[in-house]
């Protein structure tokens, strides 16, 4: 049966041509919200794979300058990296309870995780200001000018997702586990894992190869 509703009213086209026809049933079509936010994910895919391919093809390009091996501390970089390996964990555990419909076993969670993400952030920081003050900025040599550019894109990310988080709380807070807050807890869950799955490559691929002779 159609949500559509043909008005017949002798005189209300010609008075109001705009009414001529209401939709009564859901103006939010289902699962769209979700499948947007699958585009979203597979655009910022494309980002991050010209920022991996910058870096691919400038990251030997010292300009005489300190290389990876020479700057990365890879027990600093394995701590944040556990730092936010667990936020993704901790987030699960927050859709677990969302799942059961525990609004105060879900704040606590989510709380959880956004410490965790701002650990990693902290941390980020702490190593971009070192290598600044060591000298080694992005402006040094094409290597660090890629390393900044893949490193800050992926910490901006996640400074935009715990912003994200801190939004979401206060409005589960206030409404409770309604229909849209569910959905956007979703969403972030998406977008979290997301940057764990980046971060796993940028660990790979800038931080452990970077050490390498």
């Amino acid at each position: 049966m159609s949500d559509v509703t043909v008005l017949s009213t002798p005189g209300a086209i010609s008075a109001n041509p705009s009414a001529r026809f209401y939709v009564s049933g859901e103006h939010h079509p289902e699962n769209g919200t979700m499948l947007g936010f699958w585009l979203y994910l597979m655009s910022d895919c494309l980002v991050f794979a010209c920022l991996f391919a910058v870096y691919g093809v400038l990251g030997r390009n010292f300009a005489a300058g300190p290389s990876g091996a020479d700057l990365f501390d890879l027990r600093l970089i394995a701590l944040n990296t556990s730092l936010l390996l667990l936020s993704s964990i901790t987030y699960g555990f927050a859709m677990l309870e969302m799942q059961r419909s525990k609004v105060r076993a879900t704040l606590i969670w989510l709380v959880v995780t956004g410490l965790l993400g701002a650990g990693f952030i902290g941390i980020e920081l702490y190593e971009f200001t070192h290598l600044i003050r060591e000298g080694a900025g992005p402006q040094r040599s094409a290597f660090l000018s890629s390393f900044f550019a893949l490193v800050a894109t992926h910490g901006l990310h996640v400074t935009f997702g715990i912003i994200w988080l801190i939004v979401l709380m206060a409005q589960v807070t206030k409404h409770g586990f309604i229909a849209a807050n569910r959905r956007r807890l979703m969403c972030l869950s998406m977008f979290w894992h997301f940057l764990d799955v980046v971060w796993i490559g940028v660990f790979t691929f800038v931080y452990l190869m970077g050490v390498l002779p």
